[in-house]
């Protein structure tokens, strides 16, 4: 046998590769499995949207590492026969549970196209560096942040915040935190967010050292959205206790009911009291490309720093989110560090900036290929009209919940999230909640669709949360019909 065709595990010491010992057979491979993804794509709608995995095909993912090769054809074979089946289900039409996206197959070619190219976007002087800057501007411009903002990719709508949060810190701590602990600052660092508030926020306040007491749920009117008067007495009232008010967090896009936050009065109020304005974005910054909504994020601009997730307006496949902050100067500050072995040149594979200054990774992948590809190939104007549709798509469910004797609409419907529940006569909380969860569990389980649920203000309800672009009112028309026949089950003895 020639060495360019011998097995890994029988190749000389000098000689060790993982490259193929066969490209033509590598090939036929490899698109086989682009025919064979395009066309589960194709049927979507006609399989369930998710389903429980036999007990048999768990046994398949235990025991030990493999230490011998296997052909790569049966290794694609197993993932199309027991992985594809039992995904969670959220590229599905009828997929609308907790807030994912839905996916796009210009974003995952292009995902395998970065996976080759292979770049490290921590920094270096390469057209993809140049490519992940062209994206966060392009991001800088569809938001309405001012010229020389600065971004930095990351893995996610919570990375994201972090990023914020992490600069509002620095920036209001008074002392170089580079170089001093948080418990070297004068006086205890306040944030304020909503009671509606991601919980990433809370994970935040422990990561940045500050501790939960330090992030102020303020409480919200009857929309779920801040109160301004309430935040301005928290502020007043910690001001007084000797702690420093540092930064708000609005949230455009609640996670529970999809209520954006005051955003021009907010912005205004913290620039009256000289605080860090955050934005939590990752449900509705995207309404900003939106024609017939971009008023609802009116305000947003104004920020210090925003938080956006790329896998839900943009449908981008995981992973893939954005801080963008207002300060560069502040930005680079919060995250470089020096290092001699990661200097710029002036000439070579070392000079450009590096990327990792702005963010807590020195290596990451080519993630702002996706959205560049996805935002050359469609267009700006092709998302923006997507997510009209699904705020259209939310009222549209709201509609038919509220014309059904049988159900109740639990919180004002202000994006694409709707709250709801169906709701026989006679059944008091507990049972309300026990008979609605019965009825997301056989929703679930029956492949039709896929909501789940939350708790406002000590009531439980059912949440849809409409981010596919699949999704059609012919597939929420589905939903209503098959929980009332489910809730009408139930009761039946």
């Amino acid at each position: 046998m020639a060495p360019d065709t011998q097995p890994p595990d029988t190749q000389p010491r000098d000689n060790q590769t993982l490259d193929p010992a066969n490209w033509d057979e590598m090939r036929r491979l490899a698109q086989g499995m682009v025919e064979g993804a395009i066309a589960r794509l194709q049927g979507l709608g006609d399989g369930p949207v998710w389903q429980p995995m036999p007990e048999a095909v768990k046994a398949d993912f235990t025991g030990p590492p493999p230490q011998s090769p296997a052909a790569l054809d049966r290794v694609y074979a197993d993932v199309t026969q027991n992985l594809y089946p039992y995904a969670m289900g959220n590229i599905h039409p009828r997929f609308w549970a907790w807030y994912m996206g839905s996916g796009c197959l210009t974003g995952a070619l292009a995902d395998f196209l970065a996976a080759i190219d292979g770049s490290n976007l921590g920094g270096g002087n390469t057209g993809a560096n140049l490519v992940d800057r062209q994206v966060t501007d392009w991001l800088r411009q569809m938001t309405g942040f001012p010229e020389g903002a600065s971004g930095a990719l990351v893995s996610g709508g919570s990375m994201a915040n972090i990023v914020g949060l992490m600069a509002a810190r620095n920036a209001k701590a008074g002392l170089d935190l580079h170089h001093h602990s948080v418990a070297e600052i004068a006086a205890p660092l306040r944030f304020y967010a909503s009671d509606q508030v991601h919980a990433c926020h809370m994970k935040a306040m422990n990561l940045l050292g500050l501790g939960g007491k330090a992030l102020v749920r303020v409480a919200t009117d009857q929309n779920y959205r801040m109160d301004i008067t309430a935040l301005r007495a928290a502020i007043r009232a910690d001001r007084a206790a000797g702690r420093t008010p540092a930064c708000v967090i609005a949230t455009a896009g609640t996670t529970n009911t999809g209520a954006i936050d005051p955003l021009p009065a907010i912005a205004d109020l913290c620039r009256a009291e000289d605080l860090w304005l955050h934005v939590d974005g990752c449900i509705g910054a995207m309404f900003a490309i939106a024609p017939e909504n971009r008023h609802l994020v009116a305000g947003m601009e104004r920020a210090n720093s925003l938080a956006l997730d790329l896998h839900k307006g943009l449908h981008a496949p995981f992973d893939v989110g954005c801080a963008l902050l207002r300060d560069r100067r502040i930005h680079r500050a919060t995250f470089a560090e020096e290092a001699e072995y990661l200097q710029v040149a002036t000439r070579g594979l070392a000079a450009a900036e590096f990327l990792h200054d702005y963010g807590l990774e020195t290596t990451r992948g080519f993630r702002a290929l996706k959205i560049w590809m996805m935002l050359r190939h469609h267009g700006v104007a092709a998302f923006g009209r997507i997510l009209d549709q699904t705020i259209a798509q939310a009222r549209h469910l709201t509609a038919r919940i509220e014309a059904e004797p049988a159900l109740q609409l639990m919180a004002p419907t202000a994006t694409t999230v709707v709250c709801f529940r169906h709701a026989p006569a006679g059944m008091n909380d507990a049972a309300l909640r026990a008979h609605n969860t019965e009825i997301m569990l056989r929703l679930q389980e029956s492949g039709v669709a896929v909501i789940t649920d939350t708790t406002i203000r000590g009531r439980h309800c059912l949440r849809a949360a409409i981010c596919n672009h699949r999704t059609r009112d012919a597939d929420l028309d589905l939903l209503i019909d098959e929980i009332l026949k489910i809730g009408a089950e139930i009761l039946t003895p």
